[in-house]
């Protein structure tokens, strides 16, 4: 740059302050040019010379004018700026490169955040190369002695099955309709996910989602079901994992076998038994399309509870399946007319129940701790089953609200021990509690089975034996009968068959309290007895299962068999986990006794207590049991070939209206003994028909007042054919055989266990000290003594052990 008037190597200062004149302008010469560049031409609109004067006449003006027309020529600047920038081809954005711009901006930030996202994402999820999917849980299923299944136990609701051994059609629905591009996405589906959002955003509301099988499978294995953005983002980190850890199969065979189905059941076999009654192996087209659309809103869609729904959604399944290619069209319209069922409930499912958590119970014992899907094989007949529980329903629904009587149990044995049925309650949906199995109620007079078998064995009596019916009085109890009547002289049979409580009380006393218990619990009763006088009249409290088991050598002849309801268990591949022994106790009652119960209880169902009783064709026995106030009504009956014991009641134990062992639940037992002996041979009864000699009396037992037949000579067999005609019976007041005189009793003898001890004196027949009783004169009509308590108002001992 130079100035008019520089002198060469002279440094000339500007002067601010000074008049500018022409000379003194800024401006470029050519030799101030870079390169010599051409000096620029005046544009038209350049400033002249005159122009250049303009300013300095506007300096001379006041300051305060020439500041204003200073910001006059700015603005005028900064709007030809402006203009020229909007108005020129190559100058500035338009609307489009905006656009482009904030885009690109956008994904910028979206970048960082998702990135910061999947740092954050995996720094809380744990290390990969440590990640497994967890074991599925085991799954038992109990299944019939004719291998279907009675229930399902465990998480899952049922067992896995294998990718392989499904229908190839079953996979192919739930592809169809969740995941279309499942065989070829790498874990997420963008074509999907766009597709959701196009259809979102048109819907104006979330009404599609985008979650391919893998995410849905990652979700299940690992994560919760909350709806957050950081769940979210670990189901798609976790998604891309599995996919590199399994195979497109082996994801598959996962998620149908994880995933949720609705009712309890989680995969597919669980689902399709639950809803199809079968396996998922057996199921039609129609089936798994219903199954393949329940897992969009299992709970809302399952088809117990929603069966329109659960079959419009099925419909929308088969068209996928078609639009994909998996099946024609043929079959798609034969699907769409013939839907598939749910099928009905089975009667005895419900019941079922009762016996799978008897067997959960057990497993434990047989097996200890397991952690794989295990198959437990029972003794159940389902048909048994049924019978069973629809006779206690049945009956209760007809006869139970007039006799206040709201609960039951049945069980069903084999002479072996296999327990074919065991119903717990009314309605095992209504309440899980197994009456059956785990509640103690008193069984009243069938308790008096194991008084009567006492006697034959520890004083050598049988069912001709005499005994004395008439009011007892044990230091100030005085038991009376149901009836409040006494018929003198009777035979232990006929006074076990009409349950005289007089007779049990006494021969209670004679063999001692002690005793029966010990006969009871030899016999299975596991239950603590209380060893007291009026344990003859069932005061102890035991459970169902164990008095029907107790009553099981009667009806094999004397072999002490363990009830049991597992036969088999069976692990991964078919592995025998446990089997069964086959081996029983051995004997605990001998032959000649197990004929004389058989032959006094025969006699209950013919003509006493449960003389309703009804099995044509069968020889059947039983005893009734009605315990204080008819709070329980037992009656457990057998036959040569099943052992049935029911049980009503209500579970407050507060009193029925005159429910008795005899009436309703005779009527149960006949009702389901009927079910129970179709088909099946006629079995006899051991001993029912032979007579049998009088024995001994052990030792420390005094010998009895009345005898019956003579002892047969040496080597004479010790049962011969009984003498009485076909169906009879003897007397039921005047004895068989002949009175002898009362024993005088002699102190230095010892007293029996359980007998209340006394000086000499004579005893009235069948008595023992302390008990105090009359003898009528044979052939007279008996009347209780004016003060023996048998009047129409009952004392409050008379209501704490009165019983049938």
């Amino acid at each position: 740059m130079a100035a008019s008037g520089r002198r060469k190597g002279e440094r000339r200062e500007p002067l601010f302050d000074a008049t500018p004149t022409p000379g003194m302008q800024l401006r470029l010469n050519a030799e101030d040019r870079v390169g010599g560049a051409p000096e620029r031409k005046a544009s038209k609109g350049a400033a002249s010379e005159s122009d250049i004067e303009a300013p300095r006449a506007a300096r001379s003006r006041s300051p305060k004018a020439a500041n204003d027309d200073s910001r006059g020529s700015a603005r005028a600047t900064k709007s030809g700026r402006g203009k020229a920038s909007r108005g020129g081809s190559g100058g500035g954005r338009g609307p489009l490169k905006r656009l482009f711009y904030w885009a690109a901006v956008l994904m910028l930030w979206v970048g960082l955040a998702g990135g910061g996202m999947l740092i954050w994402v995996f720094a809380h999820l744990p290390p990969i190369q440590s990640l497994e999917v967890p074991p599925r849980p085991p799954s038992v299923q109990i299944v019939g002695i004719d291998g279907s299944t009675l229930a399902t136990r465990g998480e899952m609701g049922g067992a896995a099955v294998p990718l392989k051994e499904l229908p190839g059609y079953l996979p192919k629905a739930f592809i169809a309709i969740e995941d279309r591009r499942f065989y070829s996405h790498f874990g997420l589906d963008p074509i999907g996910v766009a597709r959701a959002m196009v259809s979102n955003v048109t819907r104006g509301r979330m009404r599609e989602g985008a979650s391919t099988l893998t995410q849905q499978l990652a979700k299940n294995l690992f994560l919760t079901q909350e709806r957050t953005l950081k769940r979210k983002a670990q189901e798609f980190v976790l998604a891309l994992w599995l996919e590199r850890k399994f195979t497109k199969d082996q994801l598959l065979d996962l998620y149908l076998n994880r995933v949720y189905f609705g009712s309890g059941a989680y995969g597919v076999e669980a689902a399709s038994q639950r809803y199809f009654g079968k396996s998922a192996r057996q199921v039609t087209v129609a089936e798994a399309a219903m199954l393949a659309g329940l897992v969009q809103s299992p709970s809302r869609l399952a088809p117990t509870r929603n069966p329109e729904g659960a079959a419009k959604r099925a419909l929308l399944v088969v068209a996928a399946m078609q639009d994909a290619g998996f099946i024609d069209e043929k079959m798609s319209k034969t699907v769409q007319a013939n839907p598939a069922k749910v099928a009905k409930a089975v009667v005895g499912s419900g019941s079922a129940g009762y016996v799978a958590d008897w067997v959960m119970d057990v497993l434990d014992d047989l097996i200890g701790r397991f952690e794989q899907d295990i198959v437990v094989e029972t003794t159940i007949d389902p048909v048994m089953q049924a019978a069973a529980e629809k006779a206690l329903a049945d009956e209760l629904n007809a006869k139970g609200a007039k006799l206040d009587v709201e609960q039951g149990a049945v069980v069903a044995i084999t002479p072996q021990g296999a327990v074919r049925a065991l119903v717990g309650g009314k309605n095992y949906a209504e309440s899980q509690f197994n009456r059956a199995v785990a509640a103690r109620r008193q069984p009243g007079s069938s308790f008096k089975t194991f008084v009567y078998l006492t006697a034959l064995e520890k004083a050598g009596l049988t069912p001709d034996s005499i005994r004395e019916d008439s009011p007892v009085n044990i230091k100030g109890w005085q038991p009376k009968n149901y009836t409040r009547q006494y018929a003198g002289p009777v035979t232990l049979q006929r006074a076990l068959a009409t349950s005289l409580n007089t007779v049990a009380v006494r021969l209670t006393m004679e063999v001692g309290p002690k005793a029966v218990a010990q006969t009871a619990h030899r016999l299975g009763i596991s239950s603590k007895i209380e060893p007291n006088a009026s344990i003859a009249l069932g005061t102890s409290e035991v459970s169902v299962l164990e008095m029907t088991s107790a009553f099981v050598p009667f009806a094999n002849g004397g072999i002490m068999m363990t009830p049991h309801v597992v036969t088999r268990i069976k692990g991964a591949n078919a592995k025998i986990l446990y089997r069964r022994d086959q081996a029983s106790l051995g004997r605990i009652i001998e032959a000649r006794y197990v004929g004389m119960m058989n032959q006094m209880m025969a006699e209950t169902v013919t003509s006493g207590t449960a003389k309703k009783a009804d099995l044509p064709g069968w020889q059947a026995a039983g005893k009734t049991g009605t315990s204080q106030d008819f709070r329980d009504a037992w009656f457990i009956g057998y036959t040569g070939n099943l052992v049935t014991g029911v049980w009503l009641g209500n579970d407050d134990s507060s009193p029925t209206e005159k429910a008795s062992g005899g009436g309703l639940a005779v009527d149960i037992w006949s009702r389901f003994m009927k079910v129970a002996h179709q088909n099946a041979q006629p079995v006899e009864l051991p001993g029912v028909g032979m007579r049998f000699a009088p024995q001994p009396p052990m030792a420390g037992y005094p010998q009895q007042p009345y005898q019956g037949t003579p002892l047969p000579p040496p080597g004479a067999p010790a049962a011969v054919p009984a003498a009485y005609p076909s169906g009879g019976h003897p007397s039921a007041v005047q004895p068989r055989y002949p009175m002898q005189q009362p024993q005088q009793a002699q102190p230095s003898r010892p007293v029996p266990p359980g007998a209340i001890p006394s000086g000499g004196g004579p005893r009235p027949p069948g008595g023992i000290p302390g008990v105090t009783g009359s003898v009528p004169q044979q052939g007279a009509q008996y009347r209780p003594p004016a003060n023996s308590g048998a009047s129409e108002e009952r004392s409050f001992i008379d209501k704490l052990f009165g019983s049938r």
